[in-house]
């Protein structure tokens, strides 16, 4: 089953959320507020994503933490992750065996439908 990461009041999830109800594609809703992503899960969806595209530096959690500043290199990047789920970009969506960042409704129909 898919598995979609995130927050409720975020707006790409929502987008998210509603491309998969529309298309009738069966999913479990993990918010991080209330199931934090530990390490192991990062290092696991590292294996089809960069960190690069993992990170959310456009945030407002990046800017109030002053990660700018830190210069962070990836496995500091992938702590913080970790540490503060907010720097997640979001949704994460992950399938069997790849993950789909952020919401792209041309990538979902490629790869979900």
């Amino acid at each position: 089953m898919i598995k979609v990461y995130g927050i409720k009041n975020c707006d790409s999830v929502r987008k998210a959320v509603k491309f998969l109800k529309s298309h009738d594609i069966p999913y479990e809703f993990v918010d991080f507020r209330a199931t934090p992503v530990d390490l192991q899960t990062i290092e696991r969806w590292l294996r089809y994503t960069d960190i690069k595209k993992l990170f959310n530096t456009r945030g407002t959690t990046y800017r109030t933490l002053g990660l700018k500043e830190m210069d962070l290199d990836d496995e500091a990047k992938k702590m913080w992750l970790a540490k503060e789920n907010m720097l997640i970009k979001r949704p994460v969506i992950e399938l069997d065996n790849d993950i789909l960042v952020g919401y792209d409704e041309t990538l979902y129909k490629e790869k979900l439908l």
